[in-house]
This record gives structure tokens, sequence and C-alpha cells, in this order.
């Protein structure tokens, strides 16, 4: 109910993923609230986070699509990024104070035969400004209560990390990396070990796992369509999320029970597989997984 005693609206049956180039400056959270507005969409939620100061892929779910968050969570990232030489923040970017400086600046040379060293299977501390929890609270609140925060290293995988441009004061590079990577703990362990101090100045997401800088979109772009009533067109279906899990073409009975959260009988080879997507008529019915020889609904969709 609203404050006037009214029901609230629940929203239009909007399914679906929009890729939204996000812009400097704005949170993730209000920017899920903008794109679930534009949609007048019942439900929302976005696959990973993205700093204030960063820019580019944060992919939004709306309705059913929000059923597939987990497995964009676990996907694969890229970024690219800048450090600025010279000076050590608290937040590792640029809207941290000052700690130390340095008029070390490092040199390509030195830079390249670094990078090996933080590439593969990596031990990594989060920056203490970060959104990970320690006794039920968020770092970050707890850094900027100026309480000691003791974050444990833990493992990440870095597949790709090259330099691509080096001036005398920044250094720009572009990273391939699994769940968990920190950039701005990257830039920090790398300055590191070069003797300099640096953070990161520019911080661009280019992709979230099958989402790329090519299918995204801008807010003035999708602000744009909604007011051509065209907004749709902005919205990429919900498998596009699963692209990576194998298909299966079910019957209508098989969808029937399905849904209803039966298993069903599948081809041998589709058994040795973590999730199968059922579809009927190119429409997404349940994702699957192997139980005993038959496939059982893990997530059941209303497409």
């Amino acid at each position: 109910m609203d404050p006037n005693g009214r029901k609230r609206r629940k929203g239009n049956p909007v399914h679906g993923w929009v890729v939204l180039d996000k812009p400097y400056g704005v949170g993730s959270t209000p920017m899920v609230g903008k794109v679930r507005w534009l949609f007048s969409a019942a439900k929302a939620g976005h696959a990973g986070t993205l700093d204030p100061l960063a820019t580019g892929i944060l992919p939004i779910a709306l309705g059913e699509a929000t059923k597939t968050v987990p497995f964009m969570m676990d996907a694969e990232k890229s970024y690219s990024f800048e450090i600025t030489w010279g000076e050590t923040r608290t937040t590792l970017d640029a809207e941290g104070e000052i700690i130390a400086t340095s008029d070390i600046r490092p040199r390509e040379s030195d830079i390249r035969a670094a990078l090996p060293e933080f590439t593969g299977e990596i031990e990594q501390v989060p920056p203490k400004f970060s959104a990970i929890k320690i006794d039920g609270k968020r770092a970050y609140d707890l850094a900027r209560a100026g309480e000691t925060v003791e974050i444990k290293s833990r493992p990440v995988r870095v597949d790709r990390f090259e330099l691509t441009e080096c001036t005398k004061d920044t250094a720009t590079f572009e990273v391939d990396c699994g769940k968990g990577t920190y950039i701005r703990s990257l830039a920090r362990d790398l300055a590191a070990a070069l003797g300099a101090c640096g953070y990161v100045s520019v911080l661009r997401r280019t992709r979230v796992g099958p989402f790329t800088l090519q299918q995204s979109i801008t807010l003035d772009a999708l602000t744009q369509m909604c007011d051509r009533a065209r907004v749709t067109e902005g919205l990429l279906s919900v498998s596009t999320a699963l692209d990576d899990i194998p298909v299966l073409a079910v019957t209508d009975q098989d969808a029937i029970d399905l849904k209803h959260g039966r298993g069903m009988t599948a081809p041998p080879h589709l058994l040795n597989h973590e999730f199968v997507r059922a579809e009927r008529g190119g429409v997404l019915i349940a994702l699957c997984q192997p139980r005993d020889g038959v496939l059982v609904p893990k997530r059941v969709f209303n497409l």
C-alpha cells in the first residue's frame, strides 16, 4: 500500500536483460532503479556491482531474468583501467585521500616484466574500501568509521593482464579475470612490486560473461527509446545469460512436467552437463540438472 492507502502497482511482466553502459559517478543500485522505472518492470536486479567511479557493463535483469542472475555472478569479466603513478590513496582510486607519494615512475620494460607475477591463480587481498563483509559489516563502512580493517587474502584468477599504453605518469591495461578479482587490488600490488605509488584513475568494465560493450546501451539512449515507446528494443532475451549451457528441445508434455517440478528423460550425452536448458519453440521453460539419470528442473520460467 502507498501512503494514501492505495494498492501499489505490481509493474509490468517484462522479462530480459539490459546491458547498461553505466556512467561515471553513480552507483549500481540507482541504475537498477532507473532501468526498472523505464520499463515499469515488476522485478529487477543486477549481476555484479560496479563502483561509482567505474564505467561500463552493468547487466540488469528484469522479471524472470532475475532467476539467471546467479549464473552471471560467477561469470568471467574483462576490464580496461589506468594507473596514475606518484600517489597511493586510501580507496586505491581517485576518490580517496592521499596517504603516500613517490617520485618513482616505472619504466615500460619493468612494468611488462612484472605482469606475469599477477597472471594465473594468484592470492589477493581485497581493498579495505570494498563490500566484503567482516563480522556482518561491510568493510567500507568499517574503514570510513576509522576502524582497523583486516581482510584475509583469497585466491583469484587472472587470465590476461596486458599493458596497452604507457606515458610518464600513467599506464593503461586490459585484464580478463575470474569471479572476485579486484582491479584496485591488482593495481595496488603491481605498484608495490615496482616500488612505486599508484592508484586506479580510470576503470571501465568491458565484458561480463556473454555481455559485451557492443551489446550495451547508455541510460540516455534507453530513455530516448522509452520516449518513443520503443524501450523494449534495449532488451535482450532471458536466455542470453545462459548461452554456454546446452539446449534441449522438449515436447508440450515435457514442458508441463517440468513446470510442475517433475523430471524428464534426456539423451545420455546431456546428462554429463551441470545444467541443461529446456526450451519449447525457442521459449525457455526450465534450467535442469541431471539426477539419477533424468533431468530435474532447478529453475522454472514463466515466459
